[in-house]
């Protein structure tokens, strides 16, 4: 494990020990679905975020997944009021984000929630596969925070 996977470990012992569970299996499973993609991580005040986009700007990652201590989310950047979204399982009312809850891992696997990513995927500005080499970098960490459990 690098030094980056050691710190965010350490984020993620932060929550109660049955939503670390619920982090870590659906990260490994986006890790899985985007293997070359650059992982912009943040420990921020309100959420534990894992960008997955194509490069080191964070302005081109694609999506996000977003921690709490109340869930998950998958969150749909750029594109995300242009999605369709037949299921109306999209949330979030701003310009160019929208998420959904993920109550567990297997709600990736979901045909609603796979159409969205493809979506999500056909509009990027910049191809996820143009990243040629996983990265994790630690982006940044608020000292500050609210609480996890």
């Amino acid at each position: 494990m690098g030094v980056e996977e050691e710190q965010i470990a350490g984020f993620i012992d932060k929550f109660a020990p049955a939503m670390q569970v619920r982090i870590r299996e659906t990260r490994r499973r986006l890790q899985a679905r985007f293997p070359n993609a650059v992982q912009l991580v943040y420990d921020n005040y309100n959420f534990f975020v894992t960008g997955f986009g194509p490069t080191e700007r964070p302005s081109d990652a694609i999506l996000s997944l977003a921690c709490d201590r109340h869930g998950v989310s998958l969150v749909f950047l750029q594109h995300g009021p242009e999605l369709p979204d037949p299921s109306r399982i999209l949330r979030g009312t701003g310009k160019a984000v929208r998420n959904v809850g993920l109550p567990e891992p297997e709600a990736l696997d979901r045909p609603e929630i796979a159409a969205l990513i493809d979506a999500q995927l056909a509009l990027a500005r910049i191809p996820m596969d143009a990243s040629t080499a996983r990265r994790v970098i630690v982006k940044s960490v608020s000292a500050k925070q609210r609480p996890r459990r």
